[in-house]
C-alpha cells in the first residue's frame, strides 16, 4: 500500500488547514471582488465524497490574507455523503459551514440530492464565488459548462476528463470562461509545490542538459473502488439503481473516471509532462493548440504518440467471488514526444508486490528526483550521473515544503481577490488527455497518436441529459454481472 505520505482527501481533511505561512498580504485591503457584503467568498461542494470533503477543508482553511471563506450550499446523488461530510465540515470549521436550518431529513435546506442539485447548489453562488466539482470526472464538463454561464469561479478536482469528447468539452467551454475572466482551479496539486517548482526551473535552465528521459511509478495494492464484485453480492448496495452503482464504484469504470489508471496515475505523468515544460507554472500557456497538435510541434510539449502493454492477473477475489471492474491490474505505457523524449510509466495494483510512488527524470548531464514516496514532501534534488547518490547531489530544495493541498487554494483564492490570471482548466485537461492516450494504447494494444485518443468515439456523451435514476447507464452488466472489458487486439478502435 501507499507510504504514510500518500494521504487521501479524506485523510487530509483531518491533517489540512492549517496556515501554512504568514501571508504577504495580511494587513492589505483586499478589493472587494464578489457580492457579498462582507468580503466572504462563499463556496458550493458538488460531490460530497471524501474528495470533496477535503476539498472543502481547504477551502474553508486558508490563510487570513486570503479569507474569509464560507460553505454555503452542498450537492451529491447520495444523502449518505451529504451527512458525512457536512457532519466532518462542521465540526472542524463551526461557523463557516451555513447551510441553513436543518430539516426533517437531517439535511440543512442548501443540502441538494438528484443529478439535477449541482444547478442548485451553484444558484446560491454570486460573482467572485466558487464552486467546486468532486463528482467523478466524466461529470466535469457538465458541472464546468453551467459554473462558467453563470460566471462563477469553479475549483475541479483531477482527472477533469475520462476521455476524448471530455477533454473536447472541457477546451471549448473554457474559451468562455477566459473571456469572462473566472478563475479555475485543477486538482493538480504538484503543480502548486513549491519545491517541484525550484526544480522545473532548473531543469529549463538546462541544469541536467537535455531532458532525454522521464519515468513514474505508482505501483501498490487494490484502494478505492479500483476492484468490483457483482452488484447482486453486495446486500448493501444490490437494489442500488444501475446507474448509481457505477457512480458509487467509479474508479471500476472507464467512462466514469478513466478507470484506476487516469484517476491514480495523473500526478506522477503531469508532473514529468511539467519537467519536460508542458505549461511550465503559468496557467496561461499550454505550449501549443490542443486541437491541432500536428500543425503546432514546435511549440508542442505534450507526449504525441503512446503504446503500451496491461494485463489482468486477478480475476477473483480469496472468497471466489468474480472481480467485474474494467481495470487492468498492470499498465506500462511509453510516450513518445515530438523530439523523441520518453515517457515511461509504470502502474499496477496487485496486493504483495513490491510498491513504488515516485518520478524521476534524466538529461544528458544529469539526473533528478522529484516525487518519492507519495505526493508530499517533495524530495525534490538534481544529481551528476544516473542515480540520486548524495556524493553526486548538485542541487536541493532549500527551505522546508508547505503542503501544496493548501498551497492550491491559497493561489486560487489570491488570484480571485486580486483579479490575477488563473486558469488552470485547459492544462488540467491536457493532462487528463495524456492519460486518456496512454490507457487508450493500453486497452487496444494499437500505437496510438495525441488525435485518434481525442477523436475517439465518446464513452458517455449524453451526460448532461441524465437527471433521473432510471436512465440507461453508459455501460450495463451482463447476466452474471460482468461488464465489457479491454481485448487488446481485438477491440482496436475503442477500449471495450
Amino acid at each position: 500500500m501507499p507510504k504514510k505520505q500518500d494521504q487521501n482527501r479524506r485523510e487530509f481533511i483531518e491533517t489540512t488547514g492549517k496556515v501554512t505561512a504568514a501571508s504577504a498580504l495580511a494587513g492589505v485591503a483586499i478589493p472587494h471582488v464578489h457580492a457579498a457584503v462582507d468580503d466572504t467568498v462563499k463556496v458550493a461542494l458538488v460531490g460530497a465524497g471524501g474528495r470533496g470533503t477535503g476539498a472543502a477543508s481547504n477551502a474553508l482553511s486558508v490563510s487570513a490574507g486570503h479569507g474569509p471563506t464560507k460553505l454555503v450550499a452542498a450537492a451529491d446523488i447520495f444523502e449518505s455523503n451529504l451527512k458525512s461530510s457536512l457532519n466532518g465540515l462542521s465540526k472542524k470549521h463551526k461557523e463557516k459551514v451555513d447551510l441553513g436550518k436543518t430539516g426533517k431529513n437531517g439535511l440543512p435546506e442548501r443540502a441538494y440530492i438528484g443529478f439535477e442539485a449541482y444547478k442548485e447548489a451553484i444558484n446560491n453562488l454570486d460573482k467572485g464565488d466558487v464552486a467546486i466539482f468532486t463528482t467523478p470526472p466524466a461529470f466535469r464538463w457538465v458541472f464546468y459548462k453551467y459554473a462558467v454561464e453563470r460566471g462563477i469561479n469553479v475549483f475541479m478536482e483531477k482527472p477533469v476528463t475520462a476521455d476524448g469528447y471530455g477533454t473536447k468539452q472541457i477546451l471549448e467551454i473554457n474559451k468562455l470562461a477566459k473571456k469572462k475572466n473566472l478563475k479555475v482551479g485543477v486538482g493538480l496539486m504538484c503543480r502548486h509545490s513549491r519545491a517541484r517548482g525550484a526544480m522545473a526551473d532548473k531543469i529549463q535552465e538546462g541544469a541536467i542538459g537535455d531532458v532525454v528521459l522521464m519515468r513514474s511509478y505508482r505501483m501498490h495494492g487494490p484502494v478505492a473502488s479500483s476492484r468490483t464484485i457483482p452488484q447482486k453480492l453486495r446486500n448493501e448496495y444490490k437494489d442500488l439503481e444501475e446507474i448509481r452503482w457505477q457512480i458509487r464504484r467509479f474508479h471500476s469504470f472507464i467512462w466514469a473516471s478513466g478507470g484506476c489508471f487516469n484517476d491514480f496515475y495523473i500526478h506522477n505523468i503531469d508532473e514529468c509532462c511539467w519537467m519536460k515544460g508542458a505549461a511550465m507554472g503559468d496557467p496561461e500557456h499550454t505550449g501549443g493548440d490542443p486541437l491541432n497538435v500536428m500543425g503546432t510541434l514546435d511549440k508542442w510539449t505534450w507526449p504525441i504518440m503512446a503504446q503500451a502493454t496491461g494485463g489482468k492477473h486477478y480475476t477473483e477475489n480469496d472468497q471466489g467471488q468474480p472481480y467485474v471492474d474494467q481495470n487492468l491490474d498492470t499498465y506500462s505505457v511509453e510516450y513518445t514526444y515530438a523530439d523523441g523524449t520518453k515517457l515511461m510509466h509504470y502502474g499496477r495494483t496487485i496486493e504483495g508486490c513490491h510498491n513504488e510512488f515516485a518520478s524521476y527524470i534524466h538529461g544528458t548531464k544529469g539526473f533528478g528526483t522529484f516525487s518519492k514516496n507519495g505526493h508530499w514532501p517533495a524530495p525534490s534534488a538534481l544529481y551528476t550521473g544516473l542515480t540520486p547518490n548524495p556524493k553526486n547531489q548538485t542541487w536541493k530544495f532549500p527551505a522546508r515544503e508547505t503542503n501544496p493541498y493548501q498551497d492550491e487554494w491559497d493561489d486560487l483564492l489570491d488570484a480571485i481577490r486580486n483579479d490575477k490570471p488563473y486558469n488552470e482548466a485547459e492544462r488540467g485537461a491536457l493532462a487528463s488527455q495524456v492519460c486518456n492516450l496512454g490507457r487508450m494504447a493500453a486497452h487496444t494494444g494499437q500505437r496510438v497518436m495525441w488525435n485518434d485518443a481525442l477523436n475517439a468515439e465518446p464513452l458517455a456523451p449524453d451526460l448532461e441529459k441524465l437527471v433521473g435514476l432510471d436512465g440507461d447507464a453508459p455501460v450495463k452488466a451482463n447476466a452474471d454481472g460482468s461488464y465489457p472489458s479491454p481485448q487488446p487486439g481485438i477491440t482496436k478502435k475503442r477500449e471495450y
